[in-house]
């Protein structure tokens, strides 16, 4: 990456729109500014102007705001042009922007990846705003605000803090233990508090779940023998035609997939392949693949039909964990029959009978599994696996009051090292390209 060019891009989103705004960012910005307008307008005040090119054709009209370095996102000078959205005005700025010298298309994620290497953002806080980017429920709005707040980087650095006073402390008493402002032993100050770090740290892991929960969806698999009517499940909770729907048992060969918002999260909803008697060899992949599925979903819908009198005791299931007994084609069934008093849910997909008593179920099941707390956790696997390494080494310091001090010492660096590695403090170079490059053109 190259610092030293002033960058630009389209930030908002691609004509036509009724306004585009165009970004720059860098050293030269303030000469663009000149060039484009004929001067740099008073600092985070919006300036009505004309845009020109550099032969002084006029190109649009629209507002104009300066952020001087390095109060700004980037932590260089950044100005936006907010000018009309058509394709035509766009395309003849960010020609303009080209041919200026020291001038470069952005690379996407580049400002952001700017804001971090001039310290304006840390490594969780650019995540958050990556998953902010993408949320698509209320939860992960309200999680990866929270982190791209950062909320995550100030509890991290709280304990980055108490590790680096307890080892302040330790090697305090190492080198100047004959002096008599320094205490004979430290044991009594650092090492209980070291034991309240790593409870709190292990009580953080413990939200891990909860937090990938929120940010990667919660799945939830459809079991059943062929023609139970998960298709039309699926189709019905979707409230759109996403799998076909056919009297012709196995139709359904591959799992189906859909991304519903139930109760403010996202719920990766999963249709499979009917389980039952085959020797076709497409079929008894499809059946694995269900299987699968069911396996590592965190709730599985178990379909039976309620007019099938055999459905009860016929072995269609799936190995699972948490699951819930569905009975279907209600409308087939009169609602006097005994049927109708079979433990489990009732629906039909037909109707809709049941279908919002099974989402107020789904919506307890998902806010038993997420507690509200989750949104300041560790929602991706580097950051539990970093704080992981933290606490075993933070163990290994508690755990072994006989081990020589500067072992124990020693074990508290490298527990501090972890969590600098989470925001981005220390040693993170080949992770950058990884994480920015999850970002689009323009931010």
């Amino acid at each position: 990456m190259d610092r030293r060019a002033t960058i630009y891009a389209l930030s908002s989103g691609h004509p036509p729109a009724g306004v585009a705004v165009i970004r720059l960012s860098g050293p030269r910005v303030r000469f663009g500014l000149e060039t484009l307008i004929g001067s740099v307008p008073t600092a985070r005040t919006a300036h009505l102007a004309q845009i020109r090119d550099p032969a002084g054709t006029l190109l649009d009209r629209g507002l104009v705001l300066f952020f001087p370095e390095p109060n700004s996102f980037t932590g260089e000078d950044v100005a936006e042009l907010q000018i009309h959205g058509g394709r035509a005005s766009v395309d003849a700025v960010l020609g303009a922007l080209s041919s200026l010298s020291g001038f470069r298309m952005a690379d996407p994620g580049e400002y952001t990846r700017r804001a971090f290497a001039n310290g304006r953002m840390d490594l969780t806080a650019v995540e958050g705003l990556s998953d902010l980017i993408r949320a698509e429920t209320e939860a992960q709005r309200r999680q990866a605000l929270e982190q791209a707040d950062g909320g995550l980087k100030d509890l991290y650095q709280g304990w980055a803090t108490r590790l680096t006073h307890a080892r302040a402390m330790i090697e305090a008493e190492l080198d100047f233990s004959d002096e008599e402002d320094v205490p004979g032993s430290v044991t009594d100050l650092v090492w209980p508090d070291m034991a309240l770090l790593a409870q709190e740290i292990a009580g953080h892991l413990q939200n891990a779940k909860a937090g990938e929960l929120i940010r990667d969806g919660f799945r939830i698999a459809l079991i059943g023998p062929p023609n139970v009517g998960k298709s039309s499940l699926l189709n019905r909770l979707a409230q759109r035609d996403v799998a076909i729907v056919s009297a012709t048992p196995g139709t359904t060969r591959d799992v189906v997939e859909v991304r519903l918002d139930i109760g403010g999260r996202l719920v990766l909803l999963q249709d499979t392949a009917g389980l039952r008697q085959s020797s076709d060899a497409v079929e008894l992949e499809g059946m694995r693949r269900s299987r699968a599925t069911a396996e590592t979903a965190d709730l599985v819908l178990e379909l039976r039909d309620l007019a099938d009198t055999a459905a009860g005791t016929a072995d269609n299931t799936a190995d699972a964990g948490d699951s819930l007994l569905i009975w279907t084609k209600a409308d087939l069934v009169a609602t006097n029959s005994k049927e109708m008093q079979k433990p489990g849910l009732l629906v039909s997909s037909t109707t809709g009978f049941g279908v919002d008593e099974l989402i107020a179920e789904l919506s307890h099941r998902i806010s038993k599994s997420v507690a509200t707390h989750a949104e300041l956790a560790p929602s991706r696997a580097r950051h539990v696996e970093l704080l992981q390494s933290c606490l075993r080494d933070l163990q290994e310091a508690i755990t072994d009051p006989e081990s020589p001090i500067e072992i124990r010492s020693e074990n508290l660096r490298s527990a501090a090292a972890s969590l600098g590695r989470i925001t981005g403090s220390v040693d993170v170079e080949d992770l950058l390209g990884v994480i920015f490059s999850e970002f689009c053109v323009g931010k």
